[in-house]
This record gives structure tokens, sequence and C-alpha cells, in this order.
């Protein structure tokens, strides 16, 4: 019996973003759904490539692995596929040795509306349009930008990187500096440094994500030698003064992060070309870029910055 869905931090994934569905993509853009259908059985047992969440998702499933009373995760697959061609999305799952095995297939329909029947702290797609409706709706997702798929087998280390303002906390310091000048945000930011932000978008992911490193930090008073899995990272365009209210609204959730960067306006790729996550998410697409392309970007559409 499957253990109840309430219980875990659920993230669900779109078969776009966890492979690479390019190839058939363009049969059904170029033939249309009679032929798209046909090459996917034609193509059944060709195991799909790897997609730009993979890495991510492979070294999400592996929490459950280290914590395997507890079971704290789970994906789920959310797809625009009929269950007949997603047979072959299957069964690459199954090649990969993923552990996913709740799904729902929507026959050409978006699947965002499903996003909290399935207890998901985060919906990730290739589909700007699905996205976008998920947060429309009030729902956490992410696009899925194009990069370089990077298989590092080196170690377990789950890295994953968050942007500030319009992603875990909402967008109203955004909003003031995007109507005003930056000392405006700085004063308005200080004056209000003992008021924290309401949650963003991905404030459950991040929380939850938190309260899974108290776990580790529990196996770590067990075992001196407990070799952490997880590591989270606030990299976030503010500098001092406008930092004190980022830390205040993380002491009064009652989490935090491992790292966290006040950078001022510096490139955020001289940072996370260093940090390598495994994800990173941040609400401006101009902030998603990267020298080698190889860091896997998402673009959380929320917000003033979305507005523009």
């Amino acid at each position: 019996m499957p253990y109840p869905i309430e219980k875990k931090l659920v993230i669900a994934v779109s078969s776009s973003a966890l492979f690479d569905l390019s190839e058939s993509h363009r049969v059904f853009v170029e033939k249309g759904p009679k032929a798209y259908k046909e090459f996917q059985e034609k193509n059944l047992d060709k195991v799909l490539e790897k997609g730009v969440a993979f890495p991510f998702i492979k070294r999400f499933l592996h929490i459950n692995k280290r914590f395997n009373k507890e079971l704290p995760v789970e994906v789920v697959l959310l797809s625009r596929n009929s269950a007949v061609t997603g047979k072959r999305v299957f069964r690459s799952i199954y090649h990969y040795g993923l552990d996913i095995s709740r799904a729902a297939f929507m026959e050409g329909k978006s699947p965002y509306e499903y996003v909290p029947a399935f207890n998901a702290s985060l919906f990730l797609s290739a589909n700007a349009s699905d996205v976008q409706s998920a947060i429309d709706a009030g729902y956490p997702a992410g696009v899925v930008l194009p990069s370089e798929v990077v298989n590092d087998e080196g170690d377990e280390e789950l890295r994953i990187a968050f942007d500030f303002d319009g992603v875990i906390a909402d967008d109203e310091a955004e909003s003031i500096f995007q109507n005003g000048e930056l000392p405006d945000f700085h004063a308005y930011e200080v004056a209000n440094s003992h008021i924290p932000h309401q949650s963003g978008p991905l404030a459950d992911l991040f929380k939850k994500l938190s309260f899974l490193q108290q776990l580790e930090d529990a196996e770590f008073e067990k075992d001196k030698n407990y070799k952490r899995i997880l590591r989270t990272s606030i990299v976030t365009a503010r500098n001092a003064p406008a930092h004190e209210r980022v830390i205040t609204t993380l002491e009064d959730w009652g989490v935090s992060a491992n790292e966290i960067f006040f950078l001022g306006g510096m490139e955020k790729d001289r940072i996370l070309s260093r940090l390598q996550p495994h994800i990173f998410f941040d609400d401006q697409k101009s902030h998603l870029t990267s020298n080698k392309g190889n860091i896997p970007m998402v673009h959380i559409p929320f917000g003033i910055s979305n507005k523009l």
C-alpha cells in the first residue's frame, strides 16, 4: 500500500522536463497527434535520453534511500500524453531505476490543475503555458529552461539554489524596487526589516526541504561521520542593508539555508558556476543565464517582474 502522500514532500514533473522529448515533439508538431502516437508505439522500447531535470529528480528520490523508514519524498508524473503514448515514458523511468509510480495522463490537456490533488510543492515542466496557468491558479510551478544535461555521478549530494524575492518570498520588495529607485527600496526594507515577508510560490518547497535537513541534523548528532545529502542556497541580488529582512523572514518561518549570498547586483553565474546546483530557481529570466550553459535553470513566472 503506497505511503500517504499527505505526509511527503512531493514534486510533480512533466515528461518534457524529465526526458528529452525533442524528437517526438517534432513529430507531433510536423505530422500531428496520430503520427505522434504511432512514433511512440514504434519506439516503445527505445529508452528516452535524460532531460534537464533528470539529475535533480534522481538525486531528490535518493533521499528516500537515506531515510527508508520515513520515505519523506515522492515524485509524481503529470503528463499531457495519453496513457498509451505514456507507456514509453514509464518504460524509460523503469530503465533508469527511478522510483516513480503515481501519474496523471491527460491526453492533450494541461495537467496543472492536479498539482494540489497530489499535494505537490512544485510542478516542473518545459511547457511555459502549463506553468503560467499553474502560477496564475496559485500553484507552485516552474519552467525548466533548455541547458546541457550534466551527469555528475561523483557523489550523492543534492544542491538546490533559490532566488529570494518572487520565489521563496512574495514580490512585495520587487514591487517597491520596480516602482522607485534603489535608495527607496533600501529605505523601505530597512523600515520593515522586523516584518517577515509573505510566502512566495516556492515557500512550501523551501520550508519542507529545511525540515528534511533537520532529519539530517538528527542523523549527524547520532553519527559525526554522517555525510549530508541535501544542501540549500539562497542567491539574491539584494545586499546590505536590505539583507536583514531576508534573515528575519527565515527566522520567523523557523527555517534556514546552508548558504546565503547577497550579491548587490553581481551576476549570479559568478556564484552558481562555483556552487554547481542541480537546479536554480529565479523569477527573472535575465538572471537565468550561465556562461557554460551547464546549470539547470528554472523560471518561476510570478510577480511584478513578469508583468512589465
